[in-house]
């Protein structure tokens, strides 16, 4: 779990670590993806201790070196887990985009995470980067059925 069940301790849940419990492995690597992002990286690099961080504050204001898990995924500190709007079917992933307005909302939230540290046109091109890249994975996936 994100934290001891019966101990619950902000801390300890602020930890990157956390989250592998559930987020890695070859149905879901998550975790792996994190670990060897430029996120990732400088966490490890640096053995930073989140633990010292208030997450509300942005990276730049409170001279962090680099997000953990949490500050992007946990905004503002509380349960309400963002996610990434690709949708993950049985079949693989199915099309981001398709101009909903739940999309949309979802989307510019995400600008507006990567925003503390990036330019919205960066955070967006990285963005529609990683929908594509779901696109193609997906199509590769349904491919193996023909």
């Amino acid at each position: 779990t994100c934290h001891q069940r019966h101990q619950f301790n902000p801390a300890v849940a602020r930890k990157s670590e956390q989250c592998k419990a559930c987020h890695w492995g070859k149905d879901h690597r998550d975790w792996e993806a994190y670990d060897i992002s430029i996120h990732g990286v400088v966490y490890q690099t640096y053995k930073w201790d989140p633990t010292q961080f208030d997450i509300t504050k942005k990276l730049s204001d409170a001279d962090y070196v680099g997000p953990t898990c949490q500050y992007c995924h946990l905004r503002g500190g509380h349960h309400n887990v963002q996610r990434l709007s690709t949708v993950y079917t049985s079949m693989g992933m199915s099309n981001a985009d398709r101009g909903a307005p739940l999309w949309k909302e979802r989307r510019d939230t995400w600008v507006s995470v990567c925003d503390d540290c990036h330019s919205p046109r960066f955070a967006r091109e990285n963005l529609q980067a990683m929908d594509e890249a779901c696109k193609d994975a997906g199509l590769k996936y349904t491919e193996t059925f023909k």
